[in-house]
């Protein structure tokens, strides 16, 4: 009997540490989280919606602490209960109202916001800044950005121009993987034979890590880059600094590093050769 009355005690006192732990978790402990630490319009309104999210899930664990706390106290067996024994009670109609109603409202509380939000980052809202295109290439095990309308290719590293919206286009020629800047918004896949688009905008100047955030091998751990968001003047410096004093990308170094898995250092050149045909034999092998 002691056992028993322990356990509920017991299981109160763990979920009551386990609610403290993801409070904690949530505010980071007084550290930095790259997530909850948005540096753009897009990471802004997906942490909006996580804010909103996790609000309505802690609302659901109060009240179902309270509820259990409630039903511990009111049944719990004592010589001088004066609660009427009903064995053979079972069904109620408020009830089962109450608790088929309720969890719609909290599914529609969360979806609906997440859908008009999805919708609206479909594509960038209109700016006074010119967008960036970046084509995006997920190797193994190395991230390639190339600049089409700047003819520039980076290894390993992404520089863009902060307020711009910058249209990805991804795409792979290895393992599926997933383009990811946390502090600049969702990620999305990077997967051979498609082109798939994600766009972002770093609201201002900063350096914010990059990687992978989908599981992809023995080398996904190092599919991690920086992303340098610099002012309009900077970022067009820096384009003419590397078109006047970067090497030429080589064919035959484009396709040891599209096609080779290794690591490699960042790498940066004044110009690339087009790689859609050895993709295409990439991406059938």
């Amino acid at each position: 009997m002691e056992t028993s009355m322990r356990s509920p005690k017991r299981r109160l006192t763990s979920l009551l540490l386990m609610f403290v732990a993801t409070a904690l978790l949530a505010t980071g402990c007084g550290s930095k989280y790259a997530v909850m630490s948005p540096a753009g319009p897009v990471a802004r309104s997906e942490l909006h919606l996580i804010v909103w999210s996790f609000a309505i899930m802690i609302f659901v664990v109060i009240v179902v602490l309270v509820l259990f706390v409630m039903v511990l106290v009111k049944f719990r067996n004592k010589p001088d209960t004066k609660s009427v024994y009903t064995p053979d009670w079972e069904g109620s109609r408020k009830l089962e109202t109450i608790w088929t109603v309720v969890p719609i409202i909290l599914v529609a509380a969360i979806a609906v916001p997440a859908v008009l939000t999805t919708g609206d980052l479909e594509s960038p809202p209109k700016s006074k800044y010119a967008a960036v295109t970046i084509d995006v290439i997920a190797a193994r095990w190395k991230w390639i950005f190339q600049y089409p309308k700047q003819g520039i290719e980076t290894v390993d590293y992404v520089v863009i121009p902060a307020r711009a919206p910058i249209d990805f286009q991804l795409t792979s020629v290895g393992p599926m993987n997933t383009l990811w800047i946390p502090q600049l918004g969702g990620m999305e896949f990077a997967m051979p034979g498609k082109d798939l688009k994600l766009w972002l905008e770093a609201g201002h100047t900063g350096t914010y890590l990059g990687r992978s955030g989908q599981f992809s091998g023995k080398g996904f751990v190092h599919m991690q880059f920086e992303t340098y968001a610099k002012s309009e003047a900077d970022f067009n410096a820096w384009v003419q600094h590397v078109k006047a004093t970067q090497p030429a990308l080589s064919e035959s170094l484009s396709r040891k590093l599209i096609k080779q898995a290794s690591v490699v250092k960042p790498m940066t050149f004044s110009s690339y050769p087009s790689d859609q045909a050895l993709f295409a034999q990439t991406n059938q092998q």
